[in-house]
C-alpha cells in the first residue's frame, strides 16, 4: 500500500530434539518407556513444541468445531474475504456518514480510529494472507480484498465532508473533551490527509495522484533493478579468476554479488566492479524517483522530501538528523583506522604484494575475523541453541522484565494457514494480553524475510473491554527434524530476538487507539524496542540462561559464552560507518533538488566525507540500494534506533539485564504508549533527560568503544 492519505491505517506493520512426537513413536517400540518419557519431561512446554517435527493428527483438538484462519468463522474458505470486505465497505460508510452528520455525538478522532479498525482488520490480514498462504485461493481471495480496500482508501483519501469534519475539531476543538493522546491521534490522521494534498485546488490534488502513481512505478522498476545481475563478456575476467564465476555456454560471464566469501583478492574485485558499475537505465530511474519525490513533497508543503518523511518522527527533521549522521562521521575515523589496520594486515598474510584495503575487502576479512579469531566451532556452538530452548529463554527474560508469560495454545482445526505454526497467548498475572501467531519454517512459496506482521492492533472498544493485539512473527528457519531440532546461528538468534522485540511492543502496547497501538509509531521509534533485544542476545548473563545442549542437557562453559559474545562485536565500528555512509546518502538524495553534480558523483562526495575507503571510480553502489525505495529518507531509522536502545540499554538494563524493576519502567513509560506519545518526549522522559542529536552520536560511540575493550579482553584471555 502506498503513503498516502489514511497509510498508517492500511499499511501491514512489518514496516527475524529429538521432540515429544518422535520419542512417543520410539516409546511405543522399545522398552525403556519411563526413561524416554523422562527426557521429554525435562523440556519445558514451549522447548518441547517448537523442538518437535510437526504432525497433523497431534496438531488439533479433534473434539472442537472446525473455525476459519485466524479464528475467524468466516475464514473457513476462501469466499470467507467476500464477506469480510463487504462488510468492511457497509461498516465504513456508516462511520463515514457519522463523522459528517451535524447530530455527531462522538469525537472525530474516536469514529476515525473506529473506521481505522475497519479498514485495518481487513487489509493487514488480507496482505498477509496474499503474502503467506500456500494455498492459491485463498492467496487470490485476499488479494482481491486488498484491491477492494484499497479503492475504499482512495475515496476516502479525496473526501472533502470527512477532511473538513477533522480539520475543525483539530483547529477549534471537538465536541467532546479531549486529552493530549486525543488531540495527538487527531492531529496525525490531519496529517496523513494532507501529505495526501487533499487540501488543495482540483488541480493540484490531481498532480498528487499522479506522482503517487508515478513514484509507486518508479520504485517497484528500481527496486527491480537493483537485484538483476550483471552479464559481461568472459574475456574481460583474467583467466585465472574466470572459473570463479558462473560461465554461460557460450562463454559470458554472470555476476550476481560481490563474492564476498572468495579468498581471492581479484575475484573479489572483479566482482565489486562488475557488480556495481554504472547502469545508465537504472541512474534513470532513480534521479525520475527523487526527482517526483521532492515535486510531491513541495506540492504538499514541505520543504523537502526528507521532510515529510521525518515529519512526527523521533529524528523530529532533516537538520536534526544531518547533526546526529554529522556529530558520529567526526568520532569514527580513528577507531575505524583500528579495524582497517587489522583487515590489512590479514590480507598481506595472505597475499604480501596486494594491494591497500579496499571496499571489496571489508566483508570477507569481517567473516575471517568471526570466524577464526576465537577459535569457537559455531556448528558445536549452535548445538546448544535449538530453537525451543531459545523460546524457553526468552519466555524466561519477559517473565522477569515484564511479569508476562508465553504459552503454547492448542488451535481449532482451519485456524492455521500450515501446520507447524505455533500460537502463543502472551499473559500477565491477570489477564490475557495477546496472541503471536510463530511462522517460523521454511516451505514453498514462502517469502524469504524475517519480519513482523500486524493482524490486528489493540484498542479500548466502546464498552470499555480492551481489543487484544493479534500478530504473526515470520521467520525462514529449516524445520526440526526426526532426529534433531532447529539449530540457531548467532546470527539467527539475533533475528530471533529482534522480531521477538517487534511482538512485545505490540503485544505490551495499551493505548486507546488502534492506530497508534505498538508498532504503529514513526518508523525510527518502531525499531527501538527490537534492536533492544539485539542487546539482550549478546550479553553473555543471557545467553548463559539460553543455551542447553539438545542431546546432553549440558550447558556451554563461560568461557565459550565470552567468546561468542566477543564474536559478534568484531569490527563493530566498520559496520557503524557503513550504515553511517548509506544514511548519509539517502538523506543526501532526499534534501533539496537539483543535486550538485549527478547521483553518482554526489555519492562519490557523500563518501568522502562519511567512510574511511576510498570511492571506486565507475561504481554506483547506490543503484543496487533498493532501501532507497521503501525507506526513502528514512534509511537513518537503524541507527537512531540503535542509539536510543543503546542509551536505554546503558541506563537501565547493562546493571542487570533481568532487572523486573527496570522492565516495568520500560513497558509502562515506553511500550505501553505505542504512538499515543510524540516518540523523541517518550525517549527524553524516560532517560530524564532529552536527547540531542550529539548526545546521541555519543551514546553509539561509548557502546563501540565497550565493544572494542570486550574483543580486546576476550583475545588475550585466549
Amino acid at each position: 500500500m502506498d503513503n498516502r492519505g489514511l497509510y498508517i491505517i492500511v499499511t501491514c506493520n512489518m514496516i527475524r530434539l529429538g521432540g515429544m512426537v518422535a520419542r512417543r513413536v520410539a516409546c511405543a517400540n522399545m522398552w525403556p518407556i519411563e526413561l524416554a518419557c523422562r527426557q521429554v519431561s525435562s523440556l519445558g512446554p514451549l522447548a518441547a513444541a517448537f523442538n518437535t517435527k510437526q504432525n497433523v493428527q497431534f496438531k488439533f483438538q479433534w473434539n472442537q468445531s472446525k473455525t476459519g484462519l485466524f479464528g475467524l468463522p468466516e475464514l473457513k474458505d476462501s469466499q470467507g474475504f467476500h464477506e469480510l470486505k463487504e462488510r468492511c465497505i457497509t461498516n465504513a460508510e456508516a462511520l463515514v456518514q457519522e463523522v459528517i452528520s451535524s447530530n455527531r455525538k462522538r469525537n472525530v478522532a474516536v469514529i476515525f480510529d473506529d473506521l481505522s479498525d475497519e479498514l485495518c482488520r481487513v487489509a493487514d490480514l488480507a496482505e498477509f494472507i496474499r503474502l503467506a498462504h500456500p494455498d492459491q485461493e485463498f492467496a487470490l481471495a485476499a488479494q482481491d480484498a486488498c484491491i477492494a480496500v484499497s479503492g475504499l482508501v482512495e475515496q476516502l483519501n479525496t473526501h472533502i465532508g470527512i477532511y473538513t469534519a477533522l480539520k475543525q475539531a483539530v483547529e477549534q476543538g471537538d465536541i467532546n473533551t479531549e486529552s493530549d493522546v486525543d488531540k495527538l491521534v487527531a492531529k496525525l490522521f490531519l496529517q496523513d490527509f494532507q501529505q495526501c494534498g487533499i487540501h488543495l485546488g482540483d488541480k493540484e490534488r490531481e498532480d498528487v495522484v499522479v506522482l503517487n502513481d508515478r513514484i509507486l512505478r518508479l520504485g517497484q522498476q528500481f527496486s527491480a533493478g537493483c537485484h538483476q545481475p550483471r552479464v559481461v563478456r568472459g574475456d574481460v575476467l583474467p583467466p585465472q579468476i574466470r572459473d570463479m564465476f558462473y560461465v554461460e555456454k557460450n562463454g559470458n560471464i554472470v555476476v550476481s554479488g560481490q563474492h564476498i566469501d572468495s579468498p581471492s583478492d581479484m575475484a573479489r574485485e572483479a566482482a565489486y566492479k562488475i557488480y556495481y558499475w554504472r547502469d545508465q537505465q537504472q541512474e534513470e530511474v532513480l534521479s525520475a524517483l527523487l526527482e517526483d519525490r521532492f515535486k510531491l513533497a513541495k506540492l504538499c508543503g514541505y520543504q523537502t522530501f526528507g521532510h515529510r518523511a521525518v515529519a512526527n518522527s523521533l529524528g523530529q527533521s532533516p537538520e536534526n538528523i544531518g547533526n546526529f549522521l554529522s556529530s558520529l562521521a567526526s568520532q569514527l575515523p580513528d577507531r575505524v583506522a583500528k579495524d582497517h589496520m587489522a583487515m590489512s594486515n590479514m590480507k598481506r598474510r595472505t597475499n604480501p604484494m596486494c594491494s591497500p584495503l579496499s571496499m571489496w575487502d571489508v566483508p570477507y576479512f569481517s567473516g575471517q575475523a568471526r570466524g577464526t579469531w576465537f577459535s569457537l566451532d559455531l556448528e558445536k556452538v549452535c548445538e546448544y541453541f535449538s530453537l525451543g530452548v531459545a523460546m524457553e529463554g526468552l519466555n524466561e527474560l519477559f517473565q522477569s522484565l515484564y511479569g508476562v508469560e508465553l504459552v503454547v495454545e492448542d488451535t481449532r482445526e482451519g485456524e492455521l494457514w500450515a501446520q507447524d505454526v505455533f500460537k502463543l497467548s502472551v499473559k500477565d498475572s491477570s489477564k490475557l494480553l495477546g496472541h503471536i501467531y510463530c511462522d517460523f519454517f521454511k516451505r514453498p512459496g514462502k517469502p524469504h524475510q524475517d519480519c513482523h506482521f500486524t493482524i490486528r492492533g489493540g484498542r479500548e472498544k466502546s464498552d470499555g473491554t480492551y481489543q487484544d493485539p493479534m500478530v504473526v512473527l515470520m521467520l525462514n528457519l529449516p524445520p526440526p527434524g526426526w532426529r534433531s531440532p532447529t539449530l540457531l546461528s548467532p546470527s539467527t538468534l539475533d533475528n530471533l530476538f529482534h522480531e521477538m522485540g517487534h511482538a512485545m511492543h505490540s503485544m505490551l502496547g495499551r493505548t486507546k487507539y488502534q492506530h497508534v497501538t505498538g508498532t504503529r509509531c514513526s518508523t525510527d521509534f518502531a525499531e527501538v524496542p527490537s534492536t533492544l533485544m539485539e542487546y539482550f542476545a549478546s550479553d553473555p548473563r543471557v545467553l548463559a540462561r539460553v543455551n542447553r545442549h539438545y542431546k546432553t542437557g549440558e550447558k556451554l562453559p563461560e568461557q565459550t559464552i565470552q567468546k561468542l559474545c566477543a564474536t559478534k562485536k568484531i569490527f563493530a565500528g566498520t559496520e557503524l560507518q557503513a550504515q553511517l555512509f548509506y544514511s548519509a546518502a539517502d538523506q543526501h538524495y532526499h534534501g533539496r533538488l537539483p543535486l550538485p553534480g549527478d547521483i553518482t558523483s554526489c555519492l562519490e562526495s557523500v563518501q568522502t566525507k562519511f567512510h574511511t575507503l576510498p570511492y571506486i571510480p565507475g561504481t554506483a553502489y547506490q543503484l543496487r540500494f533498493s532501501h532507497l525505495v521503501g525507506y526513502g529518507a528514512r534509511y537513518y531509522s537503524y541507527l537512531m534506533a540503535r542509539s536510543v536502545a543503546s542509551a536505554i540499554w546503558q541506563h537501565s538494563f547493562q546493571a542487570d539485564p533481568f532487572s523486573g524493576d527496570a522492565g516495568g519502567k520500560y513497558r509502562r513509560e515506553c511500550l505501553e504508549h505505542g504512538g499515543g506519545k510524540a516518540s523523541h518526549l517518550l525517549v527524553g522522559d524516560f532517560l530524564g533527560e532529552q536527547m540531542e542529536p550529539g548526545q546521541l552520536a555519543a551514546a553509539l560511540i561509548q557502546e563501540l568503544d565497550i565493544k572494542n575493550r570486550e574483543v580486546e579482553e576476550a583475545l588475550a584471555c585466549q
